[in-house]
């Protein structure tokens, strides 16, 4: 493995509840990019976006980070419905096989699949949640990390029940404040990974309290 050399998936939600975030989520997504890019060690982005017209469309695959564009207003587009289950499925077979056919030498030192979402499963047809979560646990054996973004708490929850670590799993505020934040402390984790001065993409009590949603999880 690499060891300067870490990949991240990025799950994005493109379902039409994310439209009254569509700006922040695109400026979220450029800030924790343009963070992303000034960081030293190999870095490459795996960008999928989601919904029922499309339920799993690979918009960037193993670029480097360096050469990832900017989302813009005409890439990404809020629509339909959430195969959240189906999206995360098919995410994390793609990826397998993508490390599948990487000389040893050459594979991500780290490995994280990064999931944002605004909701619930309600559209999957090809991956049960029973299914996905033997997926994500056997991949959290092999060494990938899970991280989850959500301003649904009974999607939080899911997450959780999917085996997703509690530490990487952070509810957001549904508005410019909470999506600019969640961004901001999702790319200050990941670069703690990046940098090897942490194990795994963790979220810390500063990270939450910046988000009203994670102060009802508490109640």
């Amino acid at each position: 493995m690499k060891e300067d050399y870490s990949h991240i998936s990025v799950i994005l939600d493109r379902t039409g509840s994310m439209e009254p975030i569509r700006d922040d989520t695109i400026g979220g997504f450029n800030t924790f990019l343009a963070d992303q890019k000034k960081r030293p060690g190999v870095g490459t982005l795996t960008l999928v976006q989601f919904d029922s017209e499309d339920p799993y469309e690979v918009i960037h695959d193993f670029k480097l980070i360096s050469a990832v564009p900017k989302l813009t207003r005409k890439t990404y587009v809020p629509r339909a419905a959430t195969p959240l289950l189906d999206a995360i499925g098919r995410g994390i077979n793609d990826l397998e096989q993508n490390l599948a056919v990487m000389p040893e030498m050459e594979m991500p030192a780290h490995v994280v699949m990064l999931v944002v979402t605004d909701g619930q499963e309600n559209d999957s047809h090809e991956f049960t949640r029973g299914q996905i979560t033997k997926m994500i646990n056997k991949k959290q054996e092999d060494g990938w990390k899970f991280v989850f973004l959500s301003a649904d708490l009974d999607a939080i929850d899911d997450a959780l029940a999917h085996g997703v670590s509690a530490a990487s799993v952070m509810a957001y505020d549904k508005d410019e404040v909470g999506v600019a934040a969640a961004w901001r402390s999702t790319s200050s984790r990941y670069s703690d990974l990046r940098s090897g001065r942490v194990e795994n993409v963790v979220f810390d009590e500063f990270d939450r309290s910046l988000q009203k949603s994670e102060k009802l999880r508490k109640k």
